[in-house]
């Protein structure tokens, strides 16, 4: 007989297909941790049905008639808040709509297999279990609508100007920021971001593991609730301060000892694309003293090895609190490699990065080699 320790995860599918039920239900059911508990056709049964049955975990599709995934999510989050996963074709092609899932409480995504066969159920079947099991563990609780995260107010003086002051005080180089975050990320970044000056003195690189569909929609809607401009980074680019830049998920992003960056389409390394311990180390070779990484919620060790760089280089590392993080995993690698500086709660997270990039402005100018 199964002990206490051994309870199964109770999983609420929501679907307005019934094959696409059926699949998910083998594909959950396979797995010895998890059960499908219920199943519902539409956002509206996913409310009542998240309410009635309590599961420990919800699959959510996006598309569906009378309440579809986005209005159910927010509804769920906001009064009877439980754990959720959105599973949906928009996942692949709608990059907005899933993001928008995020930000409303959704804990990750999953791409729907666009059919049955083992060959396509074999593909999602790893990737959907481990989520589920990892999103039943996440402490969710009730959120208001959070349909725009409001925008910081505007603040005299010119990015570029301010910029240009410590970067000559510093033999040329200005200050830069590189974060990285995974699960809970995109959320959690955002509000980073969005709590910064138009006069940030100091180039932000976002390093997310995200699908490369996803970091150039990402861009799209962190420049809509950020002051400083935001784009997809560029290979040949330099990174100018005021600026951020979302390193493509499709690509590693390195800094060459010339500062400039480049985008590398290779295989994954120790599992991640992009990889923020490639990002931090080769910032940290160049910027060194200047360089102040942060690492934030997700799952994993990305940017522990990174952290260690960036302070042997004589950077400073941030990493998000257990409290404020979706999944403690990166910080809480970082922090136990002895690599951290600070550790912060989310909304304590900008203004640390202004007074750090103060400090390094008023400085005696820094010789870099």
């Amino acid at each position: 007989m199964a002990n206490a320790s051994e309870r199964k995860i109770r999983v609420l599918v929501i679907d307005d297909s019934p094959f696409m039920c059926k699949v998910l239900e083998q594909i959950i059911n396979s797995d010895p941790q998890l059960e499908v508990v219920g199943q519902g056709r539409d956002g509206r049964d996913g409310v009542n049905l998240a309410e009635s049955l309590r599961p420990d975990v919800i699959t959510m599709d996006i598309n569906m008639p009378h309440v579809d995934g986005l209005q159910a999510t927010e509804l769920i989050m906001s009064q009877h808040p439980r754990p959720i996963v959105i599973v949906s074709s928009e996942s692949r092609d709608g990059a907005a709509s899933t993001l928008k899932a995020l930000d409303l409480g959704a804990i990750d995504f999953v791409p729907k297999p666009s059919s049955g066969v083992d060959l396509d159920m074999t593909s999602v079947r790893e990737e959907l279990t481990r989520k589920l099991k990892l999103a039943a563990k996440v402490r969710v609780v009730r959120t208001a609508t959070r349909s725009k995260l409001a925008m910081p107010p505007p603040t005299a003086g010119s990015g570029r100007s301010s910029g240009a002051a410590t970067a000559a005080q510093n033999g040329g180089k200005s200050p830069l920021i590189v974060i990285a975050a995974s699960t809970g990320g995109p959320a959690a970044v955002t509000r980073v971001v969005s709590a910064l000056p138009k006069d940030f003195p100091a180039a932000l690189i976002l390093v997310l593991h995200m699908p490369a569909t996803f970091t150039k929609q990402f861009s799209v809607q962190l420049r809509e609730n950020s002051a400083l401009p935001v784009k997809e980074a560029e290979t040949n680019e330099t990174p100018q301060p005021g600026q951020i830049y979302v390193c493509p998920g499709s690509h590693h992003l390195r800094l060459t000892m010339g500062g400039k960056i480049s985008l590398d389409s290779g295989p994954r390394i120790d599992g991640y694309r992009p990889c923020a311990d490639v990002a931090f180390e080769t910032v940290a070779a160049y910027a060194r003293p200047l360089t102040i990484g942060v690492v934030m919620t997700g799952m994993g060790n990305d940017a522990a090895k990174g952290a260690k760089a960036v302070k042997a280089a004589g950077g400073y590392v941030i990493a998000q609190d257990e409290a404020t993080s979706m999944i403690f995993g990166m910080p809480s690698e970082a922090i136990q490699a002895g690599a951290v500086d600070e550790v912060l709660p989310l909304d304590s997270i900008a203004a640390a990065l202004e007074k750090r990039v103060a400090k390094l402005g008023r400085l005696a100018p820094v010789v870099v080699r």
